[in-house]
């Protein structure tokens, strides 16, 4: 819903804010349409008979109320509130629920707290009293929070009664189908009315969802896996590596992986049986995985798509190639591995028949390296940048927390980006954290190349980065670059040729803070008055002797 009046960031008068409310509204589902305007009305109303302005809206559109992560719009209010950009002295509610059916009741107290903190009141409209601190008022409306919550902790528990319901007859019960499936929706007559695409869902509540085969490509291809699997004795990894090779799109239109054939050989819906409930996630938790007697098989209710005798053969092989091992036979097989292959690497490993997996090496070792150590095995690899990635992180770190200060004093808000591992100021612009490697050149004539890697999620916005010097144990300056200079993987770069990628230098952590507060108030993501900061620049011997390895 758009805001209701164009909001500057100068600070008005006590008494001008003193009636300025925001409103927020929420809704859980698309399907109701008409909520948060029904919701906005009662506001206005309430808006209306206590003589306040209604500036700005803050609104969640489908989005369950169990929690405020995903919540856009509860997340930016008090934000908002924290960082003093609240030009409004009042937050209108519809009601109690709107605010969150949080699980736990003193959650909603606590964001309710911050903005009390802060000089702000909560109204919740809808409510039969007044939110004004008194006993009753507070008694009232703790009760009315536990009622939020048991009402969804109610209704969670009715869905999965009727979804287990439905699922013992044979419904498929959300998710997607599979490769070579399809989700065809059927009516209460059990007559088809088509296929659902991806993203796709059932609206009426009387269709049902069914499994159905795909098409004569997809069927062929998961025999071949199954064949490839038990007749050719192939890992999953290897079956993979075919796949992509033949050019064969996996279920996701993308490229497979071990996981993907895993699951396929796993899938009990190619043999005619529905299987639900294996994982569950309940009220917004993290899933979790059931124990079997917990499963609801339903066998027949889809055209088998391989043969059952095949299907039991490939999970006999899954049962004997998953035993129970020591760490000591772990090791024996590693290293009688190494003995056939000559080497090791994740990929030897991964593709060799009676091996753990390099996850589960790592998972019980911590790393590969931990367990090459224990059998005698030096890899060719340079791993000292390994060893030292630990400390490098935290000196980024030190950069982020410079960043964020700089940032929050100059009346901005960042945020942590973590899949791109940095922070996401004002919601529209990244800034990344990278150390760029030196690589010394070949000869002693070449000049040495440094190495900026990109990940597969980097915001628009810049990329920080502290440059090592040619032994990679100390920092001998720091750069910033546009992220859109990355446009492949990697960016290599020598001194001389630096400006070419418009890579700017800096001496100090300092200057590389100034100089991104810059790019950040050009861009409008901070106040444009962000210049105006005092930050204290350190001499730049003490800046590089505080960061270089021990």
């Amino acid at each position: 819903m758009p805001n209701a009046l164009v909001v500057h960031k100068a600070k008005l008068p006590l008494h001008q804010k003193a009636l300025r409310a925001a409103q927020y509204v929420r809704v859980s589902t698309d399907r109701q349409r008409y909520s948060i305007q029904n919701q906005a009305a009662v506001i206005a109303a309430y808006a209306h008979a206590h003589n306040m302005t209604i500036v700005r809206t803050y609104s969640d559109e489908g989005e369950s109320g169990l929690r405020i992560k995903n919540r856009a719009g509860l997340t930016q209010l008090i934000t908002d509130v924290r960082f003093g950009c609240a030009d409004f002295n009042w937050i209108l509610v519809y009601d109690v629920s709107r605010w969150g059916r949080f699980q736990d009741v003193d959650e909603s107290a606590h964001y309710e707290f911050v903005c009390k903190r802060a000089g702000l009141r909560v109204a919740y409209c809808a409510e039969q009293f007044d939110n004004d601190g008194s006993m009753l008022s507070s008694i009232v409306k703790n009760l009315k929070r536990v009622m939020a919550a048991e009402y969804s902790r109610e209704l969670s528990a009715k869905v999965r009664a009727g979804q287990r319901r439905l699922a013992g007859l044979g419904f498929k019960q959300g998710g997607p189908a599979g490769y070579a499936l399809r989700r065809e929706l059927v009516d209460e007559n059990m007559r088809p009315k088509g296929l659902l695409r991806k993203g796709e869902r059932k609206y009426l509540n009387s269709d049902r969802v069914k499994l159905r085969r795909g098409s004569a490509d997809e069927i062929a291809t998961v025999n071949w896996v199954f064949h490839q699997y038990i007749d050719e004795h192939k890992s999953a990894a290897e079956i993979a590596r075919q796949l992509n090779q033949k050019a064969i799109p996996s279920e996701r239109q993308g490229p497979w992986n071990c996981g993907m054939v895993s699951r396929l050989l796993r899938n009990e819906s190619y043999i005619g049986n529905l299987v639900y409930n294996r994982m569950s996630r309940y009220l917004g938790q993290r899933a979790v995985s059931n124990p079997a007697h917990m499963w609801i098989r339903t066998l027949g209710v889809v055209e088998p798509t391989v043969e059952k005798r095949l299907f039991l053969s490939a999970q006999k092989i899954i049962r004997e190639r998953r035993v129970d091992l020591t760490e000591d036979e772990m090791l024996d097989r590693l290293r009688n591995t190494l003995k056939r292959r000559g080497r090791l690497s994740t990929s030897i490993i991964n593709d060799t028949v009676g091996l753990p997996s390099s996850a589960t090496y790592m998972a019980h070792f911590g790393t590969m390296r931990n367990a090459y150590k224990l059998i005698g095995y030096t890899t060719k690899r340079d791993c000292d940048w390994i060893d030292s990635s630990q400390y490098w992180a935290g000196a980024m770190a030190k950069i982020s927390t410079s960043l964020t200060a700089a940032i929050e004093n100059a009346g901005g808000h960042a945020e942590i980006n973590e899949p791109a591992d940095g922070l996401l100021v004002s919601g529209k612009v990244g800034v990344a954290f990278r150390v760029a490697r030196c690589t010394p050149g070949r000869l002693t004539s070449h000049s040495p190349r440094w190495t900026i890697q990109r990940r597969k999620h980097l915001a628009a916005g810049w990329i920080a980065a502290i440059r090592l010097a040619e032994a990679n144990k100390a920092v001998l300056d720091y750069l910033l670059v546009p992220s859109n200079s990355l446009v492949d993987r990697t960016i290599k770069f020598t001194e001389t040729a630096r400006s070419r990628h418009r890579v700017r230098r800096f001496d100090t952590i300092e200057a590389l803070v100034r100089a991104i507060i810059t790019c950040l108030d050009k861009s409008g993501a901070v106040p444009a008055n962000a210049m105006r900061l005092n930050i204290q620049p350190r001499s730049r011997r003490s800046t590089r002797k505080s960061a270089s390895l021990p």
